[in-house]
């Protein structure tokens, strides 16, 4: 069964979601001058309402920033004219993998994009005899990422040993392969699910501005965990898991957001939840998260179960137990043990689960 099966079953429960985003795979940290342009537009929000960028961009084109953008600043990345055809057809929603030293370091999702020479050798001056970059985008979301090569090449289907020397625009099958093996969900999918509102359709004044400057290599920020774009701690976890699975492992979305994990075996279904840490916060939350998802689930389910990397304490399992959902937790690499909620609090449970 494929994931697109699995999560056929929930279309019915929420708007049907039409728009099916590529995936830009972006080298981004193999250069020096690379390295320098991820300092300068990845690592840090740049104020595009500073006179430097305004007067090159196009009133059509602050309008757009401003409306995605409405704090006036943006994280921003490019392709030069090589890519012209390639990028022609990237849009709001796409997502892009930010690429070097053999991984995956950053996922982001595509904001405004537009072609405007005098903008991208603004932002990234060319070197002496390099080429200037031609389309610019921005970026609505940008968290880090630790994702090898090779979990990259097995989901796009290439290799293990690929080292995915170029810029690449992925569509259809391969598209969809990396955006569920990684488990990502972007601001315009949930948007158009109605899980999450767009920004408002404000004027932005032209003025400038001054920014604190931050010299992290990735800077992120927080969002509500429904609408998290890539969850850097919790996937190699889920992915992990997920190997042991002896049936194929999907996810399914509602109105509430999208379950970590979702299996349909014979005769039983499960949703899953997982955390990266075993204190009591993170348990309830993933608890909270389960009984908010499961009404909403394309098939009744049977069980409920917190995936976790470490044993939880004592408290933390009764506390999973008392509403008959599962603990499962991590032993060793590729091994885990399930610690089942007792039966009989599992079955009065499990009506509750089951009611919308």
């Amino acid at each position: 069964m494929s994931v697109a099966d699995l999560t056929q079953g929930a279309a019915s429960s929420v708007p049907d979601v039409a728009f099916e985003a590529r995936v830009l795979v972006c080298p981004a940290y193999g250069s020096k001058e690379s390295r320098r342009h991820w300092r300068d537009t990845l690592a840090q929000e740049v104020s595009f309402t500073d006179e430097a960028l305004t007067r090159h961009l196009s009133p059509r084109q602050l309008e757009q920033l401003g409306h995605l953008h409405p704090a006036g600043v943006a994280r921003f990345w490019g392709a030069t004219s090589t890519h012209d055809k390639a990028m022609s057809s990237v849009r709001t929603g796409d997502v892009a993998l930010f690429t070097g030293v053999k991984r995956v370091l950053a996922v982001g999702e595509v904001g405004v994009v537009f072609v405007n020479r005098g903008v991208a050798d603004t932002l990234w001056p060319p070197s002496p005899g390099g080429k200037s970059w031609h389309t610019v985008y921005s970026l609505r979301d940008f968290v880090p990422a630790e994702v090898p090569y090779e979990e990259l090449a097995e989901l796009v289907g290439y290799s293990k040993n690929y080292g995915f020397p170029g810029q690449l625009v992925l569509g259809g099958d391969k598209a969809r392969a990396v955006i569920e093996g990684l488990r990502i969900t972007t601001r315009t999918v949930l948007e158009q699910l109605g899980i999450e509102k767009p920004p408002p359709r404000e004027p932005l004044p032209v003025q400038r501005t001054e920014l604190e400057r931050q010299h992290t290599p990735v800077v992120s920020f927080e969002r509500a965990a429904a609408t998290t774009l890539y969850r850097r701690e919790e996937q190699p976890l889920v992915m992990e898991f997920c190997a042991t699975l002896g049936v194929a492992a999907g996810r399914f979305r509602s109105p509430v957001g999208f379950c970590d994990i979702y299996i349909q075996g014979p005769g039983n279904v499960e949703v899953i939840e997982a955390k990266s840490r075993t204190e009591h916060a993170y348990v309830r939350e993933a608890l909270s998260q389960l009984l908010d998802y499961a009404p909403h689930s394309p098939r009744a389910v049977d069980r409920l179960a917190v995936l976790l990397p470490d044993p939880p304490g004592e408290r933390e399992l009764q506390l999973l137990h008392r509403y008959g959902v599962d603990c499962i937790h991590r032993v060793s690499p590729g091994a885990f043990r399930r610690v089942p909620a007792p039966d009989h609090r599992r079955q009065l449970m499990k009506k509750l689960w089951t009611e919308s």
